[in-house]
């Protein structure tokens, strides 16, 4: 008995480039996720150490009926792991009662002038 090979379901989730981005950093793709998804339009950029991951990590294997048709694997997408963003850039602004004293130890306490702006 002769076994072949199983043949395996075609991948629903494929992307096409259609070519490099404005800073030729990346390239531009079609991406069909599904059979009744809609058409997207999307980046890929290599990942870099030291950047924020911004969307999905995606791994592509290429097709081979075409140089340009990948299989698209999704191994991470930030989108749905976001944290809400806080009000305002930067870091949190906390001042305990421990740093007050010491703030004032050093600089003296704050005006009691609300006329005085700093």
């Amino acid at each position: 008995m002769r076994r072949g090979k199983k043949k395996q379901a075609d991948p629903k989730d494929l992307a096409l480039v259609v070519g490099p981005t404005e800073d030729r950093k990346g390239y531009q793709v079609l991406r069909r996720r599904s059979d009744d998804a809609p058409l997207e339009l999307g980046t890929v950029r290599p990942l870099e150490e030291g950047k924020p991951i911004e969307g999905e990590v995606v791994g592509m294997k290429p097709r081979q009926e075409h140089p340009l048709l990948f299989e698209v694997k999704t191994e991470l997408d930030t989108r749905a792991v976001a944290a809400p963003r806080g009000t305002s850039v930067g870091p949190a602004q906390v001042a305990t009662d421990q740093y007050r004293r010491g703030w004032e130890a050093i600089w003296g306490p704050r005006d009691k002038d609300p006329k005085v702006l700093n």
